[in-house]
């Protein structure tokens, strides 16, 4: 879990909402920032419709997409990781 850094908090950096373009998602976070990471690097999100990737649903620790099948973390965003299955490793082999 991703807590934060200040002495004496111990306070969990939740996902507030997500906002979509053509080639990007942007998490806004409890703490304040908001993170934007690529959809290329999330190949469920990619393909997905607009009303899609609006169905989302948040929990303390990410974003859940039920019809998608996908989970991403806060952790996972703020590593900069992006989809850690075998199919979001085959894509990115194949972008190599």
């Amino acid at each position: 879990m991703n807590k934060s850094k200040q002495p004496g908090k111990n306070t969990l950096i939740s996902p507030v909402s997500a906002s979509f373009d053509a080639a990007k998602m942007s998490v806004a976070l409890s703490d304040g920032r908001t993170i934007s990471v690529p959809l290329a690097w999330y190949p469920r999100l990619q393909g997905a419709t607009r009303a899609q990737l609006e169905n989302y649903e948040l929990s303390p620790c990410g974003l859940h997409w039920e019809e998608l099948d996908e989970d991403i973390s806060v952790d996972g965003l703020l590593a900069g990781r992006g989809d850690e299955t075998k199919l979001g490793k085959a894509r990115r082999y194949l972008e190599i």
